[in-house]
């Protein structure tokens, strides 16, 4: 393959470009790679199961992208060249295609999810899964190292099974509902108005499967058929256009619970009755929350821009523990199961950006099963004459926050990003200022005097960037701090400051 497929590695997934109509966007993820790249994995999964590949029943599902079937339909011919048996799961979701390995209809030796996540529909790739759960950078630099040394070959794909995953999925996720909720009611959401907002991906089955089924009225729920084009807006619950999307709707409709996922259904938040949006560290605090009555004293852990406000509410309010790790899905979940291989139970994983992995959910991330969670806590809340509010209700309110980005100036960039924090680090000490435990960059606290709040100057992992985050806790506390940060970077001349002015 002449193709350098390592650049397409993207953490621990594969991402590219897959259709021109973005100008200075060149197309490389191609057909042709995704048929390497499907031989490659087969390669890659015999050698971990010991399994001769003929032997290897693996599952592939797509989301709504346009570019899907093509993509698709060559990684198929890959992996059926290789001797691999491959099911077509057609439409599914990130989460339901890891669970393909866990139900016994299915118990496939891998799988693959098509999709780019929120990104751009000219955006597509692959995720990966094996009986460990999704695949790690590592692995993934293994498959794209593989695949570069092959060729594109193809076979006679007709005969490959077809099954509904989605459908079964969804009969998953509705057994728990019934199940978690309790008695004998045959439609337990009756009487609750919910309305979801699929953004045109993959979750339009959480209304026809599941919410309609069981009696909720889902009256305003929209753009719930797939559309890899994206015509309304991105499927991305941390989009400002898509959340004003869902908001409006709830409050248009009236309705109990708003909901809205990301295009693979990975990611979730929510939109409370009153239009209060439930993201970023609400949707941490909130899921945190529900699962405190069962996990008395149990640690919570978070990407590392969540705030000292949650911090508070998980530990004083709610008397967890509260971990606040690194950036990157997979970070937060890897640390999750370190943490209950030792015998500390921590039954939440969430980052800001709405993936969330749940302890008693295989530390999936899963945003359908996180919306499950929060339908089951909505009803529970009715039978009690009480809102869902009501569990986030001593989560100090969010006053003001911004987020600026020092560009590099210079090619060893990484060396100068960590020069930079050293010495940050060493002067925000010498001046007394609060330094709790921070695993990425460096965090500043500050709890009373003339500024109150947090900031945190961080690495880009790829970019030659440092983001820093600032959060105040009373109005004009962000200016304060901004002044503090422009006094413990002075000097450093190959760093562009100028997003504080």
């Amino acid at each position: 393959m002449s193709q350098n497929l390592m650049k397409l590695q993207n953490g621990s997934d594969v991402r590219g470009i897959a259709l021109e109509g973005v100008e200075g966007e060149n197309v490389n993820l191609t057909a042709e790679a995704c048929n390497v790249i499907g031989q490659a994995f087969v390669k890659w999964l015999s050698k971990k199961t010991g399994k001769a590949a003929k032997d290897l029943k693996i599952g592939i599902g797509r989301d709504s992208r346009v570019s899907g079937p093509v993509l698709e339909n060559a990684c198929v011919k890959g992996m059926v060249s290789e001797g691999a048996s491959v099911v077509l799961c057609g439409l599914a979701t990130t989460p339901s295609m890891f669970m393909s390995i866990v139900f016994d209809e299915t118990k496939f030796d891998g799988s693959i999810e098509i999709t780019a996540s929120h990104l751009p529909f000219n955006r597509n790739g692959l995720k990966f899964f094996d009986k460990d759960g999704g695949l790690e950078h590592d692995d993934i630099t293994d498959i794209l190292t593989i695949a570069s040394g092959l060729e594109v070959k193809t076979a006679d794909i007709s005969g490959c099974a077809i099954f509904d995953l989605l459908s079964l999925y969804a009969a998953h996720l509705k057994n728990s509902i019934v199940k978690q909720i309790g008695g004998t009611k045959e439609k337990p959401l009756s009487g609750l108005k919910i309305v979801v907002d699929s953004g045109n991906g993959a979750s339009g089955f959480f209304v026809d499967k599941i919410l309609d089924p069981l009696g909720a009225d889902t009256t305003g729920s929209q753009f719930l058929e797939p559309d890899g084009m994206f015509p309304n807006h991105i499927p991305n619950p941390e989009n400002k256009q898509a959340m004003e999307a869902i908001r409006s709707a709830v409050l248009k409709n009236k309705a109990d619970l708003g909901l809205i996922f990301d295009t693979d259904v990975d990611r979730m938040s929510a939109v409370l009755s009153d239009g209060s949006e439930v993201n970023r560290d609400a949707i941490i605090a909130m899921a945190a929350a529900i699962l405190a009555p069962e996990n008395p004293g149990s640690t919570i852990i978070t990407d590392s821009v969540t705030s000292d406000r949650l911090t508070y509410f998980l530990e004083d309010v709610l008397g967890l523990k509260h971990l606040c790790y690194m950036r990157g899905y997979k970070n937060v979940i890897n640390k999750q199961k370190e943490l209950n291989a030792q015998g500390i139970n921590s039954p939440l994983a969430m980052e800001t950006s709405g993936h969330g992995a749940l302890k008693e959910n295989y530390f999936l991330d899963d945003g359908a099963y996180l919306a499950v969670k929060l339908i089951v806590a909505l009803a529970k809340a009715r039978s009690e004459n009480k809102k869902l509010d009501s569990l986030i209700e001593k989560l100090p309110p969010l006053v003001e926050e911004g987020e600026y980005r020092f560009k590099i100036l210079c090619e060893d960039f990484k060396d100068y990003g960590k020069s930079v924090l050293a010495e940050f680090k060493s002067r925000a000490e010498k001046a007394g200022y609060k330094l709790p435990q921070s695993f990425e960059g460096v965090r500043i606290s500050f709890k009373e005097g003339d500024a109150q709040g947090w900031m945190l100057l961080r690495l880009s992992l790829h970019d030659p960037v440092m983001p820093m985050n600032i959060e105040g806790a009373r109005k004009g506390d962000v200016a304060k701090i901004k002044e503090i940060a422009k006094e413990l970077l002075k000097g450093f001349d190959k760093l562009d400051m100028s997003a504080l002015n």
